[in-house]
This record gives structure tokens, sequence and C-alpha cells, in this order.
């Protein structure tokens, strides 16, 4: 808008001066070369005639050579001039007709999400409502923005989301809720908004400071998430991993009965083609249990399911399974053991995950440039003498949870370096860095923007399947009386559930191998595998 305003203030300029001095010399032409003396204005009109081609009159036409190309002169800088007016004033006049408008109100929309602000965090959000077929409309307080949004097919309404009047404008009585995610003063001013428009609608509120959540709820929110609290917690789930140790705690297995994870790298026949495709199970026969695709934990992985160097499959088989998983995989098969996580980081994100690890007895080692209560090791976390105090080099699992995204990329090839087979989990704060952690080494990018977007969606819907895939796996011991007398298959258990059963012991004997024609007894005991969620459907059903 800056750059128009001066494009037009130097074509008017250019203008003024073109004019004035054709004006001079065609008066000063008539009276010297033609002997036609005339006034000033008479000039300037004939000045005009040649700039707009709309004729001469009674001047044409003229004896002297000089008059003649002066004129000509003159019809060419009116051209120039006209086709310089062009992208100055027509080309932006048509734009701005053409221009789609946003709304300021919206009529006959239900049961819909308003979104306050268009930030990151919201427009991931909108990627999770749109999928699922919920209708949602996103406040925005910016003209340009707002039409910005309008014109890539966004649900957007202009309008200032701390008026009561824009919700008002936005059908706030027959939304589902309202979210907002803005500076913790404005994010404050907006839920009073929501309030006074109507006292009954859901507000979940996105704080940057979590200490400061406290004044949302008194605000009228519903709801108060931290984005880093909640990386924090995705980043904790992610790094606990069912071993083969906490199964032979909870059952004795006559034969070697592990749980492994298969990173496949870039060159692995498995990358580019689906899970059935593949047939694990009958070349192999290993149990894929669920995956790891992009930091999300699906479970039951689907058989049309594409694999890519970024997949981690979690399967479950004796040695002899997984050596041949190995060689058929081209891909080293990691082993789940009990190791100690590293944690290198500091602040809200890493607090979270050190205090979400140690409420589920998960041994842990941190590192950090500061000392701190909970700090193994004080250093840099690029310092390789730092890293090797802390375990790096004995680690199974690495989670690095630093505020810098260009930091976090250089510890995790400092980290690959000293450590070629360990796991390497990264909190990325910008999801534009997701790519460049990966490719620094990583094997899960957890990027803030996105776990924010699918956990908010996810309590805003009251919908498992958002929280199933940052649930960390578990592996429990359960009776199940409801299943008897039905083969698996008839009770759907693996699609019903995402849960995986691995054994089942009765009267003493422990049966593995269990296959979709197994039928459960009344007294059996089950060893079951699967996200906390997949677990609570289990015991339900």
């Amino acid at each position: 808008m800056v750059r128009q305003r001066q494009r037009v203030r130097y074509y008017l300029l250019a203008l003024l001066c073109a004019v004035l001095v054709f004006t001079v010399a065609y008066n000063f032409g008539m009276s010297t070369f033609e002997g036609r003396p005339q006034s000033f204005l008479h000039s300037l009109v004939m000045v005009f005639e040649t700039f707009t081609t709309t004729g001469y009159g009674e001047d044409a036409p003229w004896t002297s050579p000089i008059m003649n190309l002066l004129v000509l002169g003159m019809q060419v800088s009116g051209v120039v001039l006209l086709l310089a007016a062009l992208p100055v004033f027509i080309i932006p006049l048509i734009e701005n007709r053409l221009a789609m408008t946003p709304p300021t109100a919206i009529d006959g929309v239900a049961d819909h999400v308003i979104v306050c602000g268009d930030t990151q965090i919201g427009r991931s959000l909108v990627s999770e409502f749109v999928p699922r077929e919920v209708e949602y409309v996103i406040l925005e307080s910016d003209r340009d923005s707002a039409t910005e949004l309008y014109e890539a097919n966004y649900s957007v309404l202009h309008g200032d989301p701390e008026s009561p009047e824009t919700f008002h404008n936005a059908n706030v009585a027959d939304a589902t809720a309202v979210i907002t995610d803005a500076p913790d003063e404005i994010g404050a001013s907006i839920v009073l908004a929501a309030r006074e428009s109507d006292d009954d609608v859901h507000v979940v509120s996105i704080v940057d400071d979590g200490e400061l959540g406290e004044y949302q709820r008194y605000a009228g929110a519903n709801q108060v998430l931290s984005p880093r609290h909640l990386l924090g917690k995705s980043l904790a789930n992610r790094a606990r991993s069912v071993s083969s140790e906490n199964l032979s705690d909870i059952i004795d297995l006559h034969e070697s009965f592990e749980i492994a994870e298969l990173p496949l790298t870039r060159d692995s026949d498995f990358v580019g083609r689906t899970l059935a495709d593949n047939r694990l199970g009958e070349r192999t026969g290993v149990g894929v249990i669920g995956a790891w695709q992009r930091g999300a934990f699906v479970s039951p992985l689907p058989a049309d399911a594409v694999l890519d160097e970024h997949t981690r499959l979690l399967v479950v088989g004796r040695p002899a399974q997984l050596e041949r998983l190995e060689d058929v995989a081209q891909s080293a098969v990691r082993q789940q053991r009990r190791e100690p996580i590293v944690l290198i980081g500091s602040g809200e994100v890493a607090d979270t995950a050190a205090e979400r690890l140690g409420a589920a007895d998960v041994p842990i080692k941190t590192l950090d440039k500061a000392d701190g209560p909970n700090v193994d090791v004080v250093g840099s976390p690029i310092d390789p003498t730092a890293l090797r105090s802390v375990g790096i080099e004995e680690a199974n699992t690495v989670v690095i949870a630093l505020a810098d995204d260009t930091k976090a990329l250089y510890t995790a090839l400092v980290v690959r370096n000293l450590n070629p087979n360990v796991e390497i989990i990264v909190g990325a704060n910008d999801s534009d860095n997701v790519r460049k952690l990966y490719r620094a080494g990583a094997d899960s990018v957890l990027a803030l923007t996105r776990i924010s977007g699918q956990l908010v969606a996810s309590d805003v819907l009251r919908e498992d399947a958002f929280r199933q895939s940052v649930s960390p796996v578990e592996v429990v011991r359960t009776s199940a009386p409801g299943l008897a007398g039905r083969t698996l298959a008839d009770s759907r258990v693996r699609t019903a559930t995402g849960a995986t059963i691995l054994a089942v012991q009765r009267d003493g004997e422990v049966i593995t191998g269990i296959d979709p024609s197994f039928t459960p007894e009344r007294d059996d005991e089950f060893i079951v595998l699967g996200t906390g969620m997949a677990i609570e459907s289990f015991e339900e059903l």
C-alpha cells in the first residue's frame, strides 16, 4: 500500500512537469517559429489535447520543422504517460473492484468452532477440522489478512474479536466452542467478549505463559492450554516405549518374546509400499503392533498405509523372526531396553517431559546448560564431553527439548555422531524446521503447532482418536470375560480397540501366536499391548 502511494506521487509529479515543460515550449514555439503568438492558457489546452489525443483544432498544421518535432515529442510523451497510468491507476482500480470482500457476518451456520486470529496453531486446528467436516470460522481483525484467507477459501469473518458484536455476527449462540490463540492480555479480552456475547459457549484459551492461565479462567475460559506444556507431554509419551523387560515382568514366557522398533531407511524395500504389500507377517512371522509416523503413533496400522523413511514400526516376535525382519527390511531392528532416557533442554517443555516421565517411573538423565535440582549434568547440549557424561553413548533414547530450533538441529547432529543407533526425539518450535531436523538425524520430530492443534481439537470435539495419536504405549495383564465363546475375528478386537493381544495365559499355560481364529475362554488372562486409550477400549469391550 505504501509503495502504491509512492508510485502515484511520482506519476503525478512527472505528469505535472511534462505538462509545464511542453506548455512553455509550445507557447514559445508558436510565437517564435510560427509567428502566431497566443496566450499561455491556450498553449496549455493544446498540450492537454495532445496528451489526451482529442485533437488540435485551429493550430494545425505547423509549417516549421521545429514545431512539428515538438508536437511529435508531445504525442510520444502523451502515449507513454497514458501507458504509465495503467499500472498506477487503472489496474489497481479494476483489482479493487474484483477483489473478494471477506464477510462481516455469517448466517445459517451452527455447531461450528470459532477460531480467533490467524495463527499457526489456528491453521493447524483448521487442518484437523476440515477432514472431519467440522464447521469453523476464523475471526480476523486485519482486513488484508482476512481478505487473503477468504481468497484462499478459508471460512473467515472480518471483525474485532475483542468486540461482543463480532461474536454475535459469528453466531456464537449456536457455536460448539470458541478458541483463542492470542497474546495473553488480548486473549483475556477476547474471552470476556465471547462471554458477554454468550455466557454458555465453551471457551478454550491458548496461553504463552502457563503461569498466567489462571487469569484466563478468571476471565471466563472453560479450559486453558499451554502449547509448550502439550509439547512436553507429547515428547514424554513418545519416549515411553514398551520394552521386552516390561513384558517379562508381567508374564513368564517359555520362549524369548521381544518387542522392537524398526526404523525404516530411505533405501529399504519397505519404503513407498503399503503395509499389506510388504506382507511382514507372512515373510518374517513378526506381528506389527503399530507405527510412529511423523511423531504420531497409529495402532492398528491400516493395511493400506504407505510406509516412508520416517516410519518406525513397533513389532513383536522371537529373535529369529526379528533377524529375518532385519534382512528383509534392510534396516536394523532396535531392541526396546529399559535404559535411562537422556533429556536435553530446559524450560516448560523439558520440565513437563521430565515430570511426566518421572511420574511413569521411567529412568531419565538430564543435561542442561544451567544447574538445577533435577539436572544431572551441567553443560552445553552441543559439547561432546557433556553428552558423554550424561550417558549419550549408552542411551537407547534421547529427547531434545530446546527453545532454539537451530541449536536443536546442531545437537541432533552431534548426538547422532556420538551414538549412531540412539533414537532421537526432538520438539520443534517452528513447523518450518521439521524437515531440517529430520535431515539432521532425528527419528521423530513433534512440532509445537501440530501437536497443539491435535490436542486442542481433541478436547474441543471430545474425540479420543486425537488423544490416541499421542498416548504412550503400554502392556498390561487383564481379564476379558466378555470375549468368551467368540473368535477374536468375530469380536473385531484389533479394529474396535486398537489393542494387540500378545499372549493368553490359560490354566498356567502361556499361549502365544494369537491369531483371529483364537477363541477365548471366560477365565483366560490376556497380555495386551496398546496405547492407554486402546487398552481402556479393550477393557470396555
